[in-house]
């Protein structure tokens, strides 16, 4: 308990103390992911409370990454202005602000966008099928990671996480009940990897390496 209360460094980042606000999905935002007062409230007062790091609910790299319509998102520069407006107020109270970058893949619920996945494999029988993403859309979604990190950057964030659990879709890419694919990204343990490392070293392209990456 005596540690807890103590600065904590991680590379260049200096933490007032150690405790870290989980990211939480919290279902708040309109239905293009754009951040709402309720996000303005609910964030920097956990940092008037005095925790150390605040990190964001999942974010959605992709309009269908989501895990349902009112998702914070990402995918857009239309999403920064509200973002750094966010950032600013959790620094202003003592603060630092992290955010988890996330992709749901078979197990969002959406209206509009078609869920994509490892393979055509519903998540439960509750669940859309979900389209088996090409290796074209697999490239597509790193490259959305990679812009997202790069906007994480520009509205402020100290920290990124990448979400590659809770059987969202870079947890789905690694499970083999969820992966059957046949080519370079399934089979083998090396091939479910595959698409976790390509999102880390592509994320690592824009996200300074002073600066501390999470993967959860």
């Amino acid at each position: 308990m005596s540690f807890l209360f103590q600065s904590y460094q991680m590379k260049d980042l200096t933490l007032r103390n150690r405790i870290v606000m989980s990211p939480m999905c919290m279902y708040s935002a309109d239905e293009e992911g754009h951040v709402q007062d309720w996000h303005m409230v609910h964030y920097p007062t956990r940092a008037v409370g005095g925790v150390g790091l605040v990190i964001l609910e999942a974010t959605a790299v992709e309009s269908r990454g989501r895990i349902s319509d009112h998702d914070l998102g990402i995918w857009s520069d239309d999403h920064l202005p509200g973002l750094e407006k966010l950032v600013r107020q959790i620094h202003r109270h003592g603060a630092k602000a992290g955010i988890q970058l996330a992709h749901a893949g078979r197990k969002g619920r959406l209206k509009r966008d078609k869920i994509v996945a490892p393979s055509a494999i519903a998540f439960d029988a509750s669940y859309e099928v979900p389209e088996a993403l090409t290796a074209e859309g697999i490239n597509q979604v790193v490259n959305a990671f990679r812009a997202g990190a790069r906007r994480a950057l520009e509205v402020g964030m100290d920290v990124v996480e990448i979400h590659g659990a809770h059987g969202y879709l870079l947890n789905q890419f690694l499970s083999p009940l969820s992966n059957h694919r046949t080519d370079e990204y399934g089979g083998s343990f090396e091939g479910r990897v595959r698409m976790l490392r390509e999102v880390i070293r592509a994320v690592r392209e824009v996200w300074p390496e002073e600066k501390p990456l999470f993967l959860r």
